[in-house]
């Protein structure tokens, strides 16, 4: 099993919205065969795994292991079930249950009905781990919410002053590198409308290569000029607000809504019926400040700079169980999760 998790990992940021899956064939202790789920659309660990077996007669007396529930409906794929059935595999060992509506035991329940020994629950808490957004998603009816920030070494996010609106660099080079890669990993990107005034971000991943997230912008009055960079429509852009629906098109969505203290609960329920599955919310201090009042987070990634700001806009506090703790440079970053 430790091995399927290890080939889930090579579909990181690749497979959503379907989740990472390992899954290996094993025949008197030796691997016989292995694949992993590549990318959404495409063969599932399972197929993979059972056509890189050269002799498919040697898999009525092998073991197949897989981290996640194998599938047993159709989607873009054929049921992955079915194809074991077919393929006389006798025991199947399973990470853990799949929390999809459309699978949630079924594919356990056609093995058994079909006389195959099936065991589930090894290293289920690793297996969970590694699909942590899309377990959240289908438990939680939300997406995976990161928080990140970067404080001055005093605890500001910000200076009182500046002169420019450009952003104020506290880290170095390489955090923010480590920032456009994060950013590759989660499907949506998130700020307020202060942080976009003030800074006329992007939000894309130019620093690394991948995918750009979807942006998703608070506006609740429309300050945000036309002619800022998040209006640019080179990737998908979601921007709440209170005025009137504005002109929408496939770039650039405008969601109606109220800004009350229900405003987080209504943001997360809109990106889940678009199937967005995580999101990395980069700010500024008062949506950052929202997300944690409304105790919808799961994880913090915070880089303490060795920059002295003395006064300005200070940083969030939260209280949460330190993950780790690693030094980028002379940058510091913790990793929090939610207790």
């Amino acid at each position: 099993m430790q091995r399927c998790l290890q080939l889930a990992k090579n579909g990181f940021g690749t497979t959503s919205p379907n989740p990472m899956v390992g899954c290996v064939i094993v025949l008197d202790n030796q691997i016989i065969g292995e694949g992993w789920h590549q990318k959404a659309g495409k063969a599932h660990a399972e197929v993979n795994a059972i056509n890189s077996v050269k002799d498919k007669t040697l898999l009525a007396k092998a073991t197949l292991y897989v981290s996640l529930e194998p599938c047993s409906h159709f989607g873009k794929t054929p049921p992955c079930s079915d194809l074991i059935i077919e393929n006389n595999i006798p025991k199947v060992v399973i990470g853990t249950v799949d929390p999809h509506s459309k699978v949630a035991g079924k594919g356990i329940e056609k093995l058994q009905n079909a006389g195959i020994f099936v065991e589930v629950g090894v290293l289920e808490k690793k297996c969970r781990e590694i699909n942590r957004r899309f377990f959240t998603f289908h438990l939680q009816k939300r997406p995976y919410i990161v928080l990140k920030w970067a404080e001055s070494a005093d605890g500001f996010l910000a200076p009182l002053y500046k002169e420019k609106t450009q952003p104020v660099w506290i880290t170095n080079v390489y955090s923010r590198q480590l920032v456009h890669k994060w950013r590759t990993e989660e499907q949506g990107i998130l700020a307020g409308t202060a942080t976009v005034l003030a800074d006329n971000p992007n939000l894309n991943a130019r620093d690394w290569n991948g995918e750009n997230p979807v942006r998703i912008v608070l506006d609740r009055s429309g300050k945000i000029p036309a002619n800022f960079a998040i209006k640019n429509k080179t990737q998908k852009t979601i921007i709440f607000t209170e005025q009137e629906i504005l002109s929408t098109d496939e770039n650039c969505i405008y969601e109606n809504t109220i800004f009350d203290n229900q405003l987080i609960e209504r943001i997360c329920a809109f990106l889940f019926t678009l199937e967005i599955q995580s999101i990395l919310v980069e700010g500024g201090a008062k949506t950052i400040k929202s997300f944690i009042e409304a105790g919808l987070w799961d994880e913090a990634r915070i880089f303490k700079g060795s920059t002295l700001f003395q006064e300005g806009t200070k940083a969030p506090l939260i209280k949460g169980t330190l993950k780790s703790k690693q030094i980028i440079n002379k940058d510091e970053l913790l990793i929090l999760t939610k207790p």
